[in-house]
């Protein structure tokens, strides 16, 4: 794993295909004091547009790599894109200077108010034109490219007429955009609809896929059977980790993420499921046939 620069010395923007962790409040101290040795970072976005955790993240750049993830943007939302939220975030962008920059399918907002959730769309035409011009639009104004996250969703609209990863490919034809694939996500959804998780890779554009996101999720019995969620508080899980190993098989080492958002862990965990994913980046970015079971 890579070790970061001495303090002081600015990063490369470009973001390594190897494994890095999301940078939580509760690790600020942490980074400051002993600069662990990780690959890059990456921090949502709307937690450090200003103020102390804006200079908290200026600081940390110095050492590491950066992705902006970004939850507030909205690209599903009818009504159009915020212009005051994307002038920030173009100017956090500007200043940071982020090796990738990355949102959601999904929307958040409505009669500019933002909900505390990423909320699913109906995946038709009209959204497909909407999302487009969406992203369109804010690539056009953070001056880069941006990759979109596929969900985690827990029902389907009756009146879709694209299945997720067409949705998701002709995207990436529409705007030139590359992919998130939170592998996570996939385990999530196709066990929650009964989709075929090794099959949706295989629909995906394998140029466009930029990242990996790996997380853990709970199963959770209900009336009408057994739940996924995608709640970012466990390791990853087992299934996750074997399409994961599938993934890389089939589109080549990317810049995985360990997420892990809530019950956040010490350090040293996050460090060590890190340490997982680069073991298995290495052995299969080398052609192994078979990563080790860590």
């Amino acid at each position: 794993m890579a070790t970061p620069r001495a303090a002081g010395c600015r990063c490369e923007a470009t973001i390594p295909a190897s494994a890095g962790i999301g940078l939580r409040l509760p690790h600020h101290q942490a980074f400051r004091d002993q600069r662990p040795a990780i690959a890059w970072i990456e921090a949502h976005s709307e937690n450090y547009l200003s103020g102390p955790a804006f200079a908290e993240l200026l600081a940390i750049r110095n050492d590491y790599p950066v992705s902006l993830h970004s939850v507030g943007l909205s690209l599903g939302a009818a009504e159009g894109l915020d212009r005051r939220h994307l002038a920030r975030l173009k100017e956090l962008v500007r200043r940071i200077e982020p090796g990738l920059i990355s949102e959601h399918l999904a929307w958040g907002a409505v009669d500019h108010a933002f909900l505390a959730d990423l909320l699913p769309l109906p995946l038709t035409e009209e959204s497909l034109a909407i999302v487009a011009r969406h992203v369109l639009r804010a690539q056009d104004a953070l001056g880069q490219r941006i990759l979109i996250e596929n969900p985690a969703t827990y029902l389907q609209f009756r009146h879709s007429t694209i299945p997720e990863p067409e949705f998701l490919a002709a995207l990436v034809e529409r705007t030139g955009c590359g992919l998130i694939l939170d592998i996570n996500n996939i385990i999530v959804s196709a066990g929650n609809h009964g989709w075929d998780a090794e099959a949706y890779l295989g629909r995906l554009p394998r140029a466009a896929i930029g990242e990996f996101h790996l997380a853990g999720h709970r199963q959770r019995e209900t009336e009408i059977g057994m739940l996924r969620i995608d709640t970012h508080d466990q390791p990853v899980a087992a299934d996750v980790w074997a399409l994961f190993e599938v993934a890389l098989r089939r589109f080549g080492p990317r810049p995985t993420l360990i997420e892990w958002d809530q019950a956040i862990p010490s350090l040293d965990i996050l460090l060590a499921e890190a340490a997982r994913a680069a073991r298995r980046l290495a052995l299969l970015g080398l052609g192994g046939e078979n990563a080790d079971a860590a």
